[in-house]
Formats: structure tokens, sequence, C-alpha cells
């Protein structure tokens, strides 16, 4: 085989991984604020055992109504007080069909903890994040945007 088919074939292959990867939520996410359209934070999104998970790995931007250190404030139980940088904020959910739903999701902000469930759109670029109490209809959508 010849140094350039060999090449070529190395650049599918990588080329296939990439897409593999797009199918999947598992990966480093830019949140966005949905009321001011900033970069929020970071969000690294892991799969064991067929569960997702979801840790804030960095707070992008602060807003002024922010606590200043970073603290989760109005959260309860072990994550009070707690730096948000490092909290998981999203937990159990579980792949069905094109949906991964089940789980939880933390807003920070309010400390409050909602149902959850997530989709890839735009091709595994984006994420529809959706949190709601009881029914999916009475809650609110973020779309977040895959990292390289």
């Amino acid at each position: 085989m010849t140094r350039h088919a060999l090449a070529g074939l190395l650049l599918l292959a990588t080329a296939a991984v990439a897409r593999a990867d797009d199918a999947s939520p598992v990966g480093t996410w830019r949140t966005i604020d949905d009321k001011t359209g900033k970069d929020r934070s970071l969000v690294a999104i892991t799969e064991s055992g067929g569960v997702y998970t979801g840790t804030v790995q960095k707070i992008v931007t602060h807003l002024p109504d922010d606590d200043p250190n970073g603290l989760c404030r109005h959260c309860e139980g072990d994550r009070r007080d707690k730096p948000i940088e490092g909290m998981q904020i999203l937990w159990g959910l579980r792949k069905d069909g094109d949906v991964y739903d089940g789980g939880e999701i933390l807003d920070p902000k309010n400390g409050k903890i909602y149902s959850a469930k997530i989709k890839l759109v735009d091709g595994g670029r984006k994420l529809d994040v959706r949190g709601f109490l009881g029914f999916s209809l009475l809650g609110r959508t973020q779309t977040w945007v895959r990292q390289p």
C-alpha cells in the first residue's frame, strides 16, 4: 500500500471516529445564558454504565448577580456554599431513542433541581437541554454548543 493510500485511510478513520463522537453527548459543552445570550460556562458530560452526568468545568462569564466567590449560595444539602466549578449539575440521564432523559439538572443560580432531558441537534454540534417540573411542557430549554 502506498503512503498516499495509507494516509487517506487514516484520514477516513479519523473522520469516522470524530463523526461517532457527534452521535453522543459525551464531551465539553459551552452553555449560553438564555436571558443575556452570553457564554456562561463549560460543562463536561461523561458516561458511565449507560448513565450520563455533567460537571461544570469553568465559569466563563460572571454576571452582576452571581456570587462573587463562585459559590452555590442557594443550593441545599451537600452543595450549599460549595464552588460551582467542579460541581455536578446534571445526572441520571439514560439514552432513550434519540433523547437522553430520566435525569435531573441543578440550576446553580437559584439552587433548584429540575427533571431533565437532552437531545443532540445540528448533527451533534448542539445540545438542547431541557429542565422542567412535572411535565416536559412546563420548563425551559437551553442550547449548548459542543467545544472542540
